[in-house]
């Protein structure tokens, strides 16, 4: 079972490793990578209090898996975005492997998602919004690109604010 300690953090050169498809044989590895992307997103939630969704790559599963959980587990099996909207707006990204850093960047307002379901059913879904800036934040984790890397300029950068006691 992966912990915290296995999350892998900014510098790591595996993050900027393009992801290879989960195949079906790899069913019964894939229920068990989905339950250390549950264990340690739960542990960054507690640590930091923040973390929708987390990607394979963050814990050295090169495989192009998703995992989200905002009110149920949603598991995204080699995920495609279609029908990115031309539309773009600005917020400042966080990131697990980077829990103090946020990062301002662009994103496409809306688009769909293509995935197979941990059942391997194909599934679309729309999104737009907070649920599209996430899967694309998520996404680019699967071809090796973090928010740094799409950083709308070089003052683009700050420090989490700590919360106060």
């Amino acid at each position: 079972m992966k912990t915290l300690a296995d999350l892998l953090l900014l510098g790591d050169p595996r993050l900027y490793e393009v992801c290879a498809p989960v195949l079906p044989e790899e069913y019964d590895e894939l229920l068990g990578w989905v339950a250390d992307l549950h264990n340690v997103m739960q542990e960054v939630r507690t640590k930091y209090g923040f973390g929708r969704a987390i990607a394979a790559p963050q814990l050295g599963i090169m495989k192009r898996l998703i995992y989200m959980n905002i009110d149920r587990p949603v598991v995204f099996i080699n995920p495609e975005l279609v029908n990115l909207s031309e539309e773009t707006f600005e917020l400042w990204d966080d990131c697990m492997s980077f829990p103090n850093l946020l990062v301002k960047v662009k994103r496409h307002k809306s688009l769909t998602i293509k995935y197979f379901d941990e059942h391997w059913q194909p599934q679309e879904w729309p999104m737009e919004d907070a649920l599209s800036e996430l899967l694309q934040h998520e996404y680019d984790h699967l071809d090796g690109i973090l928010c740094t890397m799409r950083a709308i300029d070089t003052q683009s950068f700050r420090w989490r604010p700590t919360p106060s006691k």
